[in-house]
C-alpha cells in the first residue's frame, strides 16, 4: 500500500511539476521579460525584489518531494524483499522443524508398536508361566496326597514288612529243618 501511495504521489507531483515548469520556464521565451526594464525602480520604502538565495523555490521543493517519494518507495520495496526473505527462511525452518517432529513421531510410533509387541509377548509368556505354575501346583497337590498316604502309613507298612520278613525267615528255617519250638523261643 505504501508503494502504491508513493507511486501515486510521484505521478501527481510530476504532473504538477510539469504544469509549473510550463508556467515558470516556458520554452517560448520571446514574450518573457528579460531583466528589469530600464528606468524601473522600486517604489519608495521597498527594496529591490530578489529571490531568496536559500530557497529553491516551489519547483525545487516538488522535485525534492518526488525524490523523497522515490527513496521511500525503494526503501519500502527493499524492506518488503527483506520481509519476504525472512518469511521464506521462517517457512524453511518451520518445514524442517515439522519434518524433524514428523520423523520423531514416526520413530516414537515404531517404538510404541515395538513396546506393545514386547508387552503382548510378555503377557503371553506370563500366561504360559502362570499355567505351568498352576499345573505344577496341581501336581504338587497330587504328590502331597500320595506322599501323605505313604508317610501316614509308613510305620504300619514298616511293621507289616518287618513281620513279613520275620515270617519268611521262620518259614525258611522250618523248611531248612529247624524246629518250630526253637524259633518261637527267639
Amino acid at each position: 500500500m505504501t508503494i502504491a501511495d508513493q507511486r501515486e504521489t510521484q505521478k501527481v507531483l510530476a504532473i504538477a511539476l510539469k504544469v509549473l515548469k510550463q508556467w515558470y520556464e516556458p520554452e517560448d521565451t520571446a514574450l518573457v521579460q528579460q531583466g528589469q526594464p530600464e528606468g524601473f525602480s522600486p517604489p519608495p520604502g521597498f527594496s529591490e525584489f530578489k529571490e531568496n538565495e536559500h530557497s529553491g523555490g516551489v519547483i525545487k521543493l516538488i522535485e525534492t518531494i518526488i525524490a523523497d517519494a522515490k527513496t521511500m518507495e525503494a526503501e519500502t520495496i527493499r524492506a518488503e524483499e527483506d520481509a519476504q526473505k525472512a518469511y521464506e527462511d521462517f517457512v524453511i525452518e518451520t518445514n524442517k522443524g515439522l519434518e524433524a517432529r514428523s520423523e520423531k513421531l514416526t520413530n516414537l510410533k515404531a517404538e510404541k508398536a515395538d513396546t506393545e509387541e514386547k508387552n503382548v509377548q510378555a503377557n503371553k509368556d506370563l500366561d504360559d508361566v502362570t499355567l505351568e505354575l498352576e499345573q505344577l501346583a496341581n501336581f504338587k497337590g497330587e504328590l502331597h496326597t500320595s506322599c501323605d498316604y505313604i508317610l501316614k502309613n509308613f510305620e504300619i507298612r514298616q511293621t507289616a514288612r518287618d513281620e513279613e520278613i520275620e515270617a519268611l525267615k521262620q518259614a525258611y528255617a522250618i523248611l531248612s529243618g529247624a524246629k518250630f519250638m526253637q524259633m518261637l523261643s527267639k
